[in-house]
């Protein structure tokens, strides 16, 4: 692929939708053009998650030595990996019934203790 196709691929990343933003990252991960590499930085905070985890993924087999993006993938990686795990324990508990305590208060339990004196005959 020549310079030209990347440049559409990467217009593709920054405008399109959802489905052709993530096309576009992977393709541009198959071409593996360091020129590449800035707009895919861009579109790592992406609002859609898998946008954001194709653009790593892409970056990372571009350019694997490169220590600040290992540094940027790995951070990147560890923010989708506990996005996960709390998407996986909020649908495990999902179901889950709490018991829900209420304090009672000292001013009412207090006027009920009065209150039952009151009723008591006196002596």
């Amino acid at each position: 692929m020549d310079s030209h196709d990347t440049v559409k691929l990467e217009y593709a990343l920054a405008n399109g939708n959802y489905k052709t933003r993530k096309l576009a990252a992977e393709a541009l991960e198959q071409i593996a053009k360091p020129c590449s590499i800035p707009a895919l930085l861009k579109c790592i905070n992406d609002k859609v998650q898998n946008v954001s985890i194709a653009c790593l993924n892409a970056l990372e087999k571009i350019s694997p030595n490169d220590e600040l993006i290992k540094a940027v993938v790995n951070k990147r990686f560890n923010w989708a990996t506990n996005v996960r795990e709390k998407q996986a324990k909020f649908e495990a508990n999902k179901g889950k019934k709490y018991t829900i305590y209420r304090w009672e208060r000292a001013s009412k339990k207090s006027f009920d203790r009065v209150k039952e004196q009151l009723k008591r005959p006196m002596r």
